[in-house]
């Protein structure tokens, strides 16, 4: 499976898809097409930031 790293940390952050395209300012559809391939690894960073960022404003809204 492509890009295993984007979609455990997506699994276990309890992140959805169109949550990283919204934040990453790309449509839900173009953000699912990308993961059908390996991502180059500075894409696959800001994704992962991107998870990040949506765990850390979770935590602060609680």
């Amino acid at each position: 499976m492509s890009n295993i790293v984007v979609r455990t940390a997506l699994k276990e952050a309890g992140v959805c898809q169109w949550q990283v395209a919204e934040k990453l300012g790309i449509p839900e559809t173009s953000f699912s097409r990308k993961l059908r391939h390996e991502l180059p690894d500075t894409e696959r960073e800001r994704v992962l930031e991107a998870i990040a960022h949506i765990v850390a404003r979770r935590k602060e809204e609680t």
